[in-house]
């Protein structure tokens, strides 16, 4: 009965481990988005992190049904793309970007991390 107590245990570490690794940890998606920089700012209550929201071009919905948003928000990798960001607003950029599932308040308030700037060019 101990030896199958210590196997459960162990399976449940192990499931529980998996599951913030992919919840947290794991990439789900990456791409680029292009669009206007609208803003880029240092902000957080108790974990200070760049976040920025890019506005992209265009005007409704493919498909029949809602809206689209247009505004693409997101959190900055390190401060050397923030510092560029940050002088720039304004002007149109191509930003590589990847997705997580989950958040976590010290990598920033958004699933997509930008950590790198493809283009930039003036509007």
């Amino acid at each position: 009965m101990k030896k199958f107590f210590i196997v459960f245990c162990v399976i449940i570490v192990l499931l529980c481990g998996g599951y913030v690794y992919w919840r947290y940890f794991f990439v789900f998606a990456e791409g680029v988005k292009t669009g206007v920089l609208n803003f880029a700012v240092y902000k957080g209550n108790i974990f200070k992190t760049y976040e920025g929201k890019l506005i992209q071009q265009g005007f409704g919905s493919q498909n029949k049904g809602p809206l689209q948003s247009y505004e693409f928000e997101f959190s900055i990798k390190d401060k050397k793309i923030f510092d560029t960001l940050e002088v720039n607003s304004g002007k149109v950029f191509d930003l590589h970007y990847i997705e997580y599932h989950g958040r976590i308040p010290w990598r920033g308030n958004t699933v997509y991390i930008v950590d790198s700037i493809l283009a930039m060019r003036n509007n």
